[in-house]
């Protein structure tokens, strides 16, 4: 191999230069010489004959940062990647599309998956290698990066025809992934069979599911507390509370400043993965809201009001929107805001106070976890809260609330003092689909907890989308830096249609609800998928990157599709557009085969096929919005539990539009000048009430 020149200063700039992502700007002064996706990286290819290097990654990830430390800000790697590749960058969650389909193609070929995504391609944007983190060096069974860039130089100078045919093979095989065959509606048995499923994988011991890594998942705990109110299955709701006790006990979540880490790296909740992200805080808010209206548990409240405390304090933008994520990382090390010794912890609060930590949060003297992960000496502590109040009642010596009162006042000294520490990297770019699941949190817990601090702010945040990201009801992905831009995918549009259907019904205010109308025509017309039903991730319109995928999986976060067949059974519902209903039947049964193959990774499409099979309610109130008794009804409609129920409320004296969103609205009014109670379900309707007692009744039949 001829000696590739030495990369160019660390002080100048590659062509990510003027990128706004912050991962991207993150790597815009590294050696090797990055191009964003777009035709001029992948022309260059084709000009120089070179195969692609393609890196993912997002700006809070642990493991990009270390690949970025060891490999892309080497002079020597680079010089490698500059003479072998034509490089380019990817921040992941400003381009889930390209995520999404490079992804796939990795565990096609390796089984697993992770970030920082590293593939090599065609100039013709095929894949023949992928893999993860890769190390700069080879060394204890694994390839390091240089021998890595050395093999591809190998094998496309000398064996070209093999990494064709493989990036052929990997092309059919992502066409494959995507292809639906017609299957059955389902029923109420795939309830059981998920129920059950996730039973066999229960973590009896310390919630949550299987025995290493554990996720919150709050679409799969949300099934478990519907499949509990449809069943009344009392282990299906041990399930849910022993989880989200574990997981408020644990170190995933930040006992001092609120809000929970991604995921935790052991089967105990104990040690996180640090960073922190927008749709984490979201859902989880919105699971312990729900959960607390299921079971009036006040300490579920109080968990999701100090999630949403964190984001309102750290997350929002002054414009209205709210950021991504926070890192993992500060000072170059995982954790290190968040971790404490016992040294420290004395010097703020004295020997007594320390002491009482020492025994509520587990606090010891040689740290509380393994060194392995942190890459710190082994006295660091991860708080977390090893009794319960009853345990601590008998261990302590003092009431719940003594005890609850001396917590607080030792969190503020704590979280006072970790202010003066250097703060993770915050992501500040703001995305449509997280800042939807966002207003759907905020909506649910302003409703459900009677905040009107979280009804503002979610307004705030869905006018600032409608207005800085929404054109014409076409919407635009990511916002940075006042400006807009990448065309808007499936989840931006199903998630926030998803979070102003919750807006609605927690202000009914109908430029949401004819807003959230106006996007769901916007995704049928520009998304669905017309010869075989479903929703594609991009739209007809948008430049496609290899393949338009359809996926059904949930992540992190529920799929798009899940969460949309719940947008159109709610919107049908709401409008009579049974047209929609229809749609939402064909969508079901395009998918069906897929989720009865994997009903866990399904959860919220299950939960959407729940509200379908009923009972579910449509219920309009009819009455002046500051009418006490109007107050009365709307206050027992949201002190219960009712998730399978779309909700109006109609001013007799000033309907405004509403009529032309339904048609038989216009003919339900007050009853002798009483706020009125409507409610259909099941293909019937009720007898308007106007007595609430009764319309509580009529909803548990």
């Amino acid at each position: 191999m001829n000696n590739p020149k030495r990369s160019t200063s660390k002080n100048s700039y590659n062509h990510l230069k003027n990128e706004k992502s912050p991962y991207l700007i993150q790597h815009a002064k590294n050696p090797v010489d990055w191009y964003p996706w777009g035709d001029e990286a992948f022309e260059k290819a084709k000009k120089e004959d070179k195969p692609v290097f393609l890196s993912i990654g997002y700006s809070t990830c642990h493991w990009c940062h270390v690949m970025a430390h060891e490999s892309f800000e080497d002079h020597e790697v680079a010089a490698l990647m500059n003479h072998v590749f034509v490089s380019i960058k990817v921040d992941r969650e400003e381009r889930p599309d390209i995520d999404s389909v490079y992804m796939t193609a990795c565990q096609i070929m390796t089984g697993t998956g992770g970030w920082p995504l590293t593939i090599i391609m065609t100039p013709d944007k095929k894949p023949f290698f992928a893999g993860t983190y890769f190390p700069r060096e080879s060394g204890f069974g694994a390839i390091g990066l240089k021998d890595l860039i050395l093999n591809v130089q190998d094998i496309w100078n000398d064996n070209r025809g093999e990494a064709l045919n493989s990036g052929d093979q990997i092309y059919k095989a992502l066409q494959d992934v995507s292809k639906t065959v017609k299957g059955p509606e389902l029923d109420e048995n795939v309830l059981e069979k998920c129920y059950d499923e996730l039973s066999k994988v229960f973590d009896n011991e310390n919630g949550g599911f299987g025995d290493f890594q554990k996720f919150p998942t709050p679409h799969t705990l949300i099934f478990l507390l519907r499949y509990w109110k449809r069943t009344a299955n009392k282990h299906a709701l041990y399930m849910l509370t022993k989880t989200l006790d574990s997981m408020a006990k644990g170190g995933i979540y930040d006992h001092l400043g609120f809000g929970f880490h991604r995921y935790s790296v052991d089967k105990f909740w104990l040690v996180p993965h640090f960073e922190k992200m927008l749709y984490d805080q979201a859902l989880i808010a919105m699971l312990y809201t729900e959960a607390f209206q299921a079971t009036g548990k006040s300490n579920y409240k109080e968990i999701a009001e100090e999630v949403l405390t964190y984001v309102l304090r750290d997350m929002k933008s002054s414009e209205g929107g709210f950021y991504s994520a926070e890192d993992a990382d500060s000072e170059g090390v995982e954790g290190k805001f968040y971790l404490w010794t016992m040294e420290e912890i004395q010097d703020i609060l004295g020997k007594e106070d320390t002491k009482f930590v020492s025994t509520v949060f587990d606090v010891k003297e040689d740290g509380n976890f393994s060194d392995d992960y942190s890459h710190e000496s082994n006295n660091k502590n991860i708080l977390h809260l090893k009794y319960s109040f009853d345990e601590l009642n008998d261990i302590l010596g003092m009431e719940t609330d003594k005890i609850q009162e001396k917590i607080e006042n030792i969190r503020l000294k704590l979280y006072n003092e970790r202010k003066k520490r250097v703060h993770p990297h915050k992501d500040d770019k703001i995305l449509t689909d997280w800042n939807g699941l966002m207003i759907a949190s905020l909506a649910k817990a302003g409703q459900v907890f009677k905040n009107s601090k979280y009804l503002e702010a979610a307004k705030d945040t869905a006018d600032f989308i409608i207005k800085k990201m929404c054109t014409n009801s076409r919407l635009m992905h990511r916002y940075r830096e006042g400006d807009a831009d990448i065309t808007g995918n499936l989840d931006d549009y199903s998630f926030l249609i998803w979070g102003l259907l919750e807006l609605y019904s927690a202000i009914f205010d109908t430029k949401y609800l004819k807003t959230s109308i106006e996007l769901n025509k916007t995704l049928i017309n520009h998304f669905w998928d017309n010869s075989n039903g479903g929703f594609y991730f991009t739209s007809d319109d948008a430049k496609q990157v290899l393949i338009r995928e359809k996926k059904t999986f949930d992540s992190a976060t529920p799929s798009g599709n899940s969460v949309e067949l719940l947008n159109l059974i709610r919107i049908a519902r709401l409008t009579e557009d049974y047209e929609l209903e229809s749609m939402a039947i064909k969508m079901e049964t395009t998918f069906s085969r897929n989720i009865l193959r994997s009903l866990t990774g399904h959860t919220q499409f299950i939960n959407a096929v729940d509200y379908k099979i009923g009972p579910s309610y449509e219920v309009v109130i009819v009455g002046k919005p500051t009418n006490p008794d109007t107050i009365q009804m709307l206050n027992s409609l949201n002190k219960h539990y009712l998730p399978n129920m779309v909700l109006i409320l109609k001013d007799p004296d000033n309907p405004g539009d509403l009529d032309e969103i339904s048609e038989s609205l216009k003919f339900k009014n007050s009853i002798d000048g009483k706020t009125t109670a409507y409610i259909c379900g099941s293909g019937s309707c009720k007898k308007p009430t106007t007595d609430v007692v009764e319309m509580l009744k009529l909803l548990e039949q």
